[in-house]
C-alpha cells in the first residue's frame, strides 16, 4: 500500500509541474500615496486681482497621476514653533474686516496643476498673501478622499502613513 501512495505522490508531483495555464491579466501600479512642498513661490500675475501658481506633475513627481488619483492643496499659514507649521486645506476664503476678500483655489488634471489667489480689491496691498507662499500637494487614492478629514492635514497624512521626511521640497 505504501509503494502505491508513494507511486501516487510521485506521478502528481511530475503532473503538476507540467501544468501551465493562461496567463492572467497584467496587474495594475500601485497607488502610492505621495506629497510634495513647493516653497516661497511668489505667485504670479494673470489678471487684474488674481495670481497662479503652474506646474505639471511630470515636473513635480516625474509622471502624470492615475485615473483613480485626486489633490489636496494645503497652504502654509504659520508657524506655532519652528517644528509645527499650520497647514490650511484650500479651497479657502480669507474675510478682512475692511470688506476686503481673499479666495485661494486649485484644479488639477492628470498632467498638471493652478492654484490660484483671486481677491476683490488690489492684492499688492497684502503682497504676504501672494509672495514667499508655501504649500503642500498631497496626491491620494480618490477611495480614501471620502474616508479621511482632508481640513486635518495631520490626520490626512497619518491615515497616508506619509511621514515629514518622504515630502519632496521643491523651491520654485
Amino acid at each position: 500500500m505504501k509503494k502505491i501512495i508513494t507511486l501516487l505522490a510521485v506521478i502528481g508531483m511530475f503532473g503538476f509541474q507540467g501544468c501551465e495555464g493562461p496567463e492572467g491579466p497584467p496587474g495594475s501600479d500601485a497607488l502610492v500615496p505621495e506629497a510634495f512642498e513647493i516653497k516661497n513661490v511668489n505667485l504670479g500675475k494673470v489678471a487684474d486681482n488674481e495670481y497662479n501658481l503652474k506646474s505639471t506633475f511630470q515636473f513635480e513627481i516625474g509622471g502624470n497621476l492615475f485615473d483613480d488619483e485626486t489633490v489636496l492643496v494645503y497652504r502654509l499659514t504659520g508657524l506655532i514653533n519652528s517644528n509645527t507649521p499650520i497647514w490650511q486645506l484650500i479651497p479657502r476664503t480669507i474675510y478682512f474686516s475692511n470688506g476686503d476678500e481673499l479666495d485661494y483655489d486649485y484644479d488639477f488634471s492628470k498632467v498638471d496643476f493652478i492654484i490660484t489667489a483671486r481677491g476683490n480689491y488690489n492684492l499688492l496691498n497684502t503682497p504676504s498673501y501672494i509672495n514667499n507662499q508655501t504649500f503642500r500637494v498631497v496626491i491620494i487614492p480618490s477611495n480614501l478622499a471620502s474616508a479621511v478629514n482632508k481640513n486635518n492635514y495631520n490626520e490626512v497624512m497619518s491615515v497616508l502613513k506619509i511621514s515629514e521626511s518622504q515630502i519632496q521640497k521643491i523651491d520654485l
